[in-house]
């Protein structure tokens, strides 16, 4: 097999990477060498390749889907906004620049020959490339300049199919009015249709998918049931919730829920273990009563210390870290737990007062630093790994530190009941994860009994209920045909008049 596919959707969140990652799945399983690639990607969700690259977390673990190690490549572009009307543009892993949304539509003519690189980089490479899209292809005013969407399958000459969220409603008018939005040339290239989370009769739904074919001349490739346990690396916060508990609920995890959370699924894998219930809040409640209080990484580390002091949750941190109450801080959550963050890079503020909960002081520098990193915490008697993504240096003036790495250098701190450090992924390792969680149940005199089963191999299982969805719920056979064929040359257009607004 050799090709590629384009996978869209009719709107953010309809499902688009799932269904990317679990083609890719299906495909690897298949014996075909397969890799992501999405040219641009606006989320604050990322993580670092083995060379120190930064991209999109979706895209690994649409890499880790296919059976390989993530890089630069497969995400070009990453869009990660950092206040309200600003974001970094992140260009094959490194930082770029800044823009608004205005000024980085000027951008993107010098970033097409990247996209186009990158792409071929890869087709060159694999024998077959899934690319996913960004929003909705219907995006008419953005279409002059897309990059990712029927621009990308214009450009690169191949096939794409719309997945639709049928949970939302609406998903024939959805998947007919994206059609019909396209001009002829982009209708060329939608050679069918994927509908996602079905969950009813069959039966009942396959006269509209036979009206569907008949009226848009393309048919329906599948129809993916709706399946609870994927929970799988959300791309950004529309689908941001509270993870499922794995138990009874004997721990409870809080999750601080700031404005420009990044990497909040440093949290995914504390939910895994039985009788842990991790949930998002910004309830001074949540955060004074929970086990544990998690504050996650932030791209707009002042900001979020500005909202959480007009919403008075630094109060309720406070309290309850007076009251002894353990706090884990990551990473930009770690810095806001500082005496002091001295920032001309970010939000350009200068120097402001921290938290004041943990002995550290912390200097925004414009260099980016982004690394894996492994070694031990000693406090803890485990292993420790994970990955930084960070502006902001960090000295510790007193307290402990939290971990090693290998090289000796030291990361975090600890005083009391709070802990810091700049290694996202952290808790993703097993030992660490749960000798954490057995010191918080003790320090709250709660019943914990950590489980067995290694993070790695769950994340293994939900790939392959991906690739599952794929194989049992689609038509495999068409969908090969297609990346093998290439665009079909006889897909009819849906023709839609256009009349003035203000017509006499």
């Amino acid at each position: 097999m050799k090709g590629a596919l384009l996978v869209c959707g009719t709107h953010s969140d309809a499902g688009k990477s799932v269904v990317a990652a679990g083609v890719c799945r299906w495909l690897r399983r298949s014996g075909v060498s397969v890799a992501p690639f999405k040219a641009q990607n606006m989320a604050l969700n990322s993580v670092v390749t083995p060379d120190g690259a930064e991209i999109g977390r979706a895209q690994a673990m649409q890499a880790a889907a296919a059976g390989l190690e993530p890089e630069a490549a497969m995400n070009p572009i990453l869009i990660k906004p950092s206040g309200e009307r600003r974001s970094q543009v992140i260009v094959m892993g490194r930082p770029y620049g800044d823009a608004d949304a205005r000024s980085y539509q000027g951008l993107k003519d010098e970033l097409r020959p990247v996209v186009a690189d990158a792409l071929a980089d890869l087709r060159a490479r694999y024998e077959v490339v899934i690319c996913e899209g960004a929003g909705s292809p219907a995006e008419i005013n953005l279409r002059h300049a897309d990059l990712t969407n029927l621009g990308l399958a214009r450009a690169a000459d191949i096939p794409a199919i719309v997945v639709a969220d049928i949970d939302r409603g609406g998903v024939f008018a959805s998947l007919f009015g994206t059609l019909a939005l396209l001009e002829p040339a982009d209708q060329g290239h939608v050679a069918g249709f994927l509908i996602n989370k079905f969950r009813g009769d069959g039966s009942i739904l396959a006269p509209g998918l036979r009206q569907l074919e008949e009226r848009t001349g393309r048919p329906t490739l599948g129809v993916l049931p709706y399946a609870e346990d994927i929970w799988l690396d959300a791309e950004d916060s529309l689908a941001l919730e509270s993870a499922p508990a794995a138990g009874d609920g004997t721990l409870d995890v809080a999750v601080l829920r700031l404005r420009w959370t990044s990497n909040f699924t440093d949290a995914d894998a504390l939910a895994l273990e039985p009788g842990v219930q991790v949930r998002f809040t910004r309830s001074a409640a949540d955060v004074e009563r929970a086990d544990l209080l998690v504050i996650p990484g932030t791209k707009a580390t002042v900001e979020d210390l500005d909202r959480l002091r007009s919403a008075g949750l630094d109060r309720a941190i406070a309290a309850r870290a007076a009251a002894g109450g353990p706090i884990l801080g990551v990473c930009g959550g770690y810095q806001l737990l500082g005496e002091r963050i001295a920032d001309d890079v970010e939000s350009r503020r200068g120097t402001v007062a921290g938290l004041g909960l943990l002995p550290i002081v912390t200097r925004f520098s414009p260099d980016k630093l982004l690394r894996r990193r492994a070694g031990a915490c000693a406090w803890l008697r485990t292993g420790a790994s994970g990955y930084e993504i960070r502006h902001g240096r960090v000295e510790r003036r007193g307290g402990e530190p939290l971990l090693r790495a290998g090289d000796g250098e030291p990361d975090g701190c600890r005083a009391g009941a709070v802990i810091g450090t700049s290694w996202h992924g952290i808790l993703e390792e097993d030992g660490f994860r749960r000798a954490l969680l057995r010191h918080v149940a003790e320090r709250r005199g709660r019943d914990f009994t950590p489980g067995d089963t290694p993070f790695a191999a769950v994340r293994a299982a939900r790939l392959d209920l991906l690739g599952d969805l794929i194989s049992e719920h689609a038509d495999t056979d068409r969908l090969a045909a297609l990346i093998e064929g290439g665009v079909p040359h006889d897909l009819p257009t849906i023709q839609t008049e256009v009349r003035p607004c203000c017509a006499s």
